[in-house]
């Protein structure tokens, strides 16, 4: 990637916390293969549709993320219609399962003094007993990644002085993936009709029967999945949570290799 100077490769990368400029977690792990994008790509035809998808889809997911996170704390939004089958089956979700969000940690940045970096998690969260990260997806799986983006959270929250600093009301001891979509159902098949960024793409479709059917599809219903990343039973069992620190820790250093230049230009190493 190109940059204009040192100051654009900056805003470009991460931002300043206290003082201090860290890479953005989801940045260092861009250096992560993502084959799926390969075939996502060649299903647009062109750059410039893909990147008309991506926005119009990040889009869609801000939103989603900002009007569950708000009924999560007991504000009163105005749901828009298009994305009103994830919110409303992410509120019945939330409250059937007895989560407690900490209000005063939703959108919350984080760093590490101790491996340089710094995000920002969707939530600090209470589930079972257990306190930990919650990260919101409004992806169609949970893939590796997740785990890596939440351990490096993770890995940050339990330094001391970052816990300190945070004022956290315990030890973080557990990461989940909280994934929120939507989706038509055929009602001759076994078809979904998943519609996201101004694309439709039907999943599902590869029986015989599905594949010659004239869908008839219902009105757009919502799902949501809690993953649990940390064994769900074991207290104080973190090898879960150590296999993916240690990946993105492998991540992040091949960013900081593939960027050296610009980090030592604004003394990143010192």
């Amino acid at each position: 990637m190109q940059y204009e100077g040192p100051d654009d490769f900056k805003e470009q990368n991460g931002y300043e916390v206290n003082g201090t400029w860290y890479p953005r977690v989801t940045r260092i792990l861009d250096v992560i293969p993502k084959p799926a994008l390969k075939y996502f790509f060649r299903e647009m035809g062109s750059q410039e549709a893909a990147d008309k998808v991506t926005k119009k889809s990040a889009e869609e997911g801000t939103l989603v993320h900002e009007m569950c996170q708000s009924l999560a704390v007991g504000e009163n939004v105005h749901v828009p219609e298009s994305v009103a089958p994830s919110v409303f089956a992410f509120y019945d979700f939330y409250k059937k399962n007895n989560i407690h969000f900490h209000p005063e940690f939703i959108e919350k940045t984080i760093w590490s003094v101790e491996h340089k970096y710094a995000g920002t998690i969707d939530a600090l969260a209470e589930i079972d007993g257990k306190f930990g990260v919650l990260d919101i997806k409004t992806s169609t799986g949970v893939f590796d990644t997740y785990g890596y983006q939440t351990a490096a959270y993770m890995q940050a929250l339990v330094e001391e002085s970052v816990h300190k600093a945070l004022a956290l009301p315990r030890q973080v001891e557990k990461r989940w993936i909280l994934r929120i979509d939507q989706h038509r159902l055929c009602r001759l098949c076994s078809a979904r009709l998943r519609e996201k960024g101004g694309r439709k793409k039907i999943r599902n479709a590869y029986s015989q029967k599905a594949k010659v059917c004239d869908h008839s599809w219902t009105e757009p219903m919502g799902e949501v999945q809690l993953h649990w990343l940390d064994s769900k039973n074991v207290d104080n069992n973190y090898y879960e949570y150590l296999r993916d620190a240690n990946q993105f820790n492998d991540a992040k250093a091949k960013w900081t290799h593939q960027n050296r230049y610009w980090l030592e230009q604004i003394g990143y190493f010192s």
